[in-house]
């Protein structure tokens, strides 16, 4: 009896094994079948290591997979029906593999030992199509195509593209394609299959599909260096035309998309064999002869000052092939999307004449549907909610970023802050799940979690496992899934027994880290002037432990016992609170001068706002003398590092905490100028500038709706909704607030000495109001 081992559906390009291990590579995939009449339904899996682009009868169909681990690989479910026609039709791929080498991939896409890709079709009422991954698909690897790293030191994205075009490769999404020259498919026996990503091992994605929605580009900004006429230009980018280069020209122009935004770019042009593309992406104009800070970063102004400034960013090359024609265009579409606001193009035409017929984009993002609006006396604020909401938007794909532009990763401090801005505006918690359990999937052997996951590499941060602390806390006011948080709780047990584990003689956190890259462990706590030169760590951790990893710790141990009441686990809340208390005396014990402002270290006369927040927000001071230490921070900025963008959500819970909620208008300043500096998005922070797109960034959407508006879950799981306006510097304000009950509607305003607040919330759920 002959034994047959089974085929597994993932499938690659034969003779990978003898292919550079070390670079990545853009592998092809084809599938022509008939189909005999119409169909409602054909629905198929798919995944891929790394990443797939999926196609029927030419038609972009779907992208992904949603990004795991090598514990966790999704697969994904595609109904393709729509894409069918009666009669000849064509399933294509494209895969991009990463290398096992960490510096040649991207950092947030994990790979295994065996690359492929993953088709398998869904038993349904109808007739199987014989699509499913086998030695029928044909295959070819791209020619001309590397990726290009986006710098010499930290490049996480290692998407920057260099590609030549072929004749060739024209049409090949498309039925009737000549394929004879590709090899077929090779597929991997089952036993073969790394266990990462073996058929049972695959999981269903968690959380929705990506938009995809075409758009064009406002138009030009400018032109630098071009015979065509700026109507020729304008009428292309608008689809109403062409822009004819002659051989041997030299073209340079500007493009504006309007506002900072994420998409698949899609050039189209015929003729022009010989000529080279190059398209330069940006956030914006900046002055490159004005490099300031440690990592030389230039400086930024108005971002639409294109007079004064230039393009500073990433850029792809493509060599024209020169095929294209009437029917059948040749296109340049990078594989991954694009972050953008302004785009350079710059042409150098070859022997013949280049037409470029096309130039638009796929906007791509999670599908958030915001629907909380507020507006104030503040009129100034209207600016800053639509940059805020944009800003988040941007930093939401298939996990929470920090970046679009640069990083592109899911840090737990960052997406600490963004969740709650997620709930408020929108109610949505699919994707701060998929993050939550992300990180719980990262925790190491030592207690803590990587800063950012899913991520290649180690990289931690001691400080930014407390923030997936805080997440769990923020899930179970807002949502109450017990047993989601159940599933969370022996981690964040071993996060709080490595900082036990780590205090020192005095009860303090011992020095857990240090500067980024010299030390095992980063303490990054902010982006500040005074602590830019040891990368957002207070100095004081040069010498020794920080004040803020001991504030952090009782932060982390405090909000974990309440999780764990609610969970009816209460003695071992109650051993938390024990050790919080602890942690408190000895830093009010160490950490404290004289005059009771609390340092940056035990001993150290370094000071900043940061550590007055964190004492107040842990009860580690009164309100009263918190209170007091706040305001000396207000008052003489030039002698305390001050809370950046970052820290200003916690810097606005400790003002509110203090009673003070009315300084928070002079903190505003610094997104009014965001807005005065045309920017779109919000900024990293307001030291470096580095990205105009951080999420962290986008206070407002907690702010208006959570604070001046007051809608907030009074109780876990939004069992009572509670309305407390803060008036601050407002003297009215009114919207409506996203809550998983529904819509709640607040209109209040303070005249003559009086207050009057009106609210219409939900049926049958609990409210309890605190007029200001």
């Amino acid at each position: 009896m002959e034994f047959k081992i089974p085929l597994s559906n993932w499938m690659w390009v034969p003779g990978w094994e003898k292919m550079d291990q070390n670079e990545c590579w853009l592998a092809r995939f084809r599938k022509e079948f008939i189909v005999s009449e119409p169909v409602e339904s054909c629905r198929i899996r798919i995944s891929a290591d790394s990443r797939y682009k999926l196609y029927v009868n030419g038609r972009l169909a779907e992208i992904g997979p949603s990004k795991g681990d090598r514990q966790v690989w999704f697969y994904d479910e595609v109904e393709i029906a729509p894409f069918l026609r009666t009669g000849e039709n064509v399933i294509a791929a494209q895969v991009l593999r990463y290398p096992m080498l960490h510096s040649k991939g991207n950092h947030g896409i994990f790979r295994t030992e065996m690359p492929g890709l993953y088709v398998k079709e869904q038993q349904g009422k109808e007739n199987m199509l014989g699509i499913s991954g086998d030695p029928s698909w044909k295959c070819s690897m791209e020619k001309g195509f590397r990726i290009i790293s986006e710098s010499p030191y930290f490049a996480p994205l290692q998407i920057l593209e260099e590609r030549s075009g072929f004749a060739g490769d024209a049409g090949w999404k498309e039925p009737g394609y000549q394929d004879g020259d590709w090899a077929d498919a090779f597929v991997y026996i089952e036993p073969a299959v790394s266990k990462a990503v073996s058929p049972g091992n695959l999981l269903e994605r968690t959380i929705p599909y990506m938009r995809k929605e075409m758009r064009r580009f406002t138009g030009l900004v400018c032109i630098r260096r071009s015979e065509a006429s700026e109507e020729e230009w304008e009428r292309m980018l608008s689809g109403d035309g062409h822009v004819m280069l002659a051989p041997h020209s030299r073209t340079e122009v500007e493009i504006n998309a309007g506002e900072l935004n994420t998409g698949f770019l899609s050039l189209r042009m015929q003729m022009g064999a010989g000529s080279t593309v190059k398209v330069l992406t940006s956030e914006g104009y900046v002055r490159i002869e004005e490099e300031k800070g440690p990592m030389r970063l230039p400086r930024k102004g108005d971002r639409c000052d294109w007079e004064n400034g230039q393009l500073h960013g990433f850029t792809d090359t493509y060599h024209v092939a020169g095929y294209g024609k009437d029917d059948q265009e040749e296109t340049y579409e990078p594989f991954w999307f694009r972050t953008f606001r302004f785009i350079r193009l710059e042409i150098t035409a070859g022997e013949e004449p280049l037409c470029l017929t096309g130039f638009d984009y796929l906007e791509t993002g999670y599908p958030l549907e915001a629907r909380t609006q507020v507006t104030t006396s503040d009129s100034s604020l209207e600016a800053v909610w639509d940059i805020s909401l944009r800003t988040l938007k941007r930093c939401m794909h298939e996990t929470y970023e920090d970046c679009p532009f640069y990083e592109q990763l899911q840090y737990a401090m960052d997406s600490r802050s963004q969740i709650l801005y997620t709930y408020m505006v929108a109610a949505d918690d699919r994707l701060a799940r998929k993050c939550m359990d992300d990180f719980r999937r990262s925790q190491r052997y030592d207690g803590l979690l990587n800063c950012s996951y899913p991520c290649y590499g180690p990289n931690v941060i001691p400080g930014f496992s407390i923030y997936y602390i805080l997440m769990l806390y923020d899930h179970m006011m807002y949502f109450g899934d017990r047993e989601f948080l159940r599933q969370h709780m022996g981690t964040v047990d071993g996060i709080l027994e490595y900082f036990r584990r780590n205090l020192d003689e005095r009860g303090l956190a011992g020095r857990m880290g240090g500067i980024n890259g010299k030390d095992r462990y980063w303490s990054f706590i902010d982006w500040t002037a005074q602590w830019d030169e040891t990368s957002g760590m207070p100095r004081a951790g040069l010498s020794g432990p920080i004040t803020m990893e001991s504030l952090l710790y009782i932060m982390g141990l405090d909000h974990a016992a309440k999780v764990l009441d609610y969970l009816g686990r209460s003695q071992v809340a109650r051993e938390y609170r024990s050790r919080a208390d602890e942690v408190r005396k000895a830093v009010n014990i160490y950490c404290r001068d004289e005059a009771g402002m609390y340092t940056d270290g035990p001993g150290i006369r370094e000071y900043s706002q940061h550590c007055q927040v964190f004492a107040l927000l842990t009860d580690t001071v009164s309100v009263e003398k918190g209170r007091e230490n706040l305001k000396r921070t207000l008052e003489a900025k030039a002698d305390y590092a001050q809370c950046s963008v970052a820290m200003a959500h916690y810097l606005f819970r400790a003002l509110q905490k203090a009673g003070l909620y009315e300084e928070t208008d002079r903190e505003w300043d610094l997104w009014r100028n965001m807005v005065k500096k045309n920017l779109t998005t919000c900024v990293e922070d307001g030291v470096n500038e580095r990205s105009d797109c951080h999420a962290w960034g986008a206070l407002a959407l907690y702010e208006l709706p959570a604070v001046v508006l007051g809608v907030h879950p009074e109780e876990p799981g939004y069992e009572t909704i509670g309305i407390a306006p803060v008036e601050g510097c407002f003297t009215w304000a009114k919207g409506e607030a996203a809550t998983k009950w529904g819509m709640v509607k607040v209109d209040w305003k303070k005249e003559n000495g009086k207050f009057r607040l009106d609210y219409q919330a939900p049926e049958g759920v609990k409210v309890r109001v605190c007029p200001s």
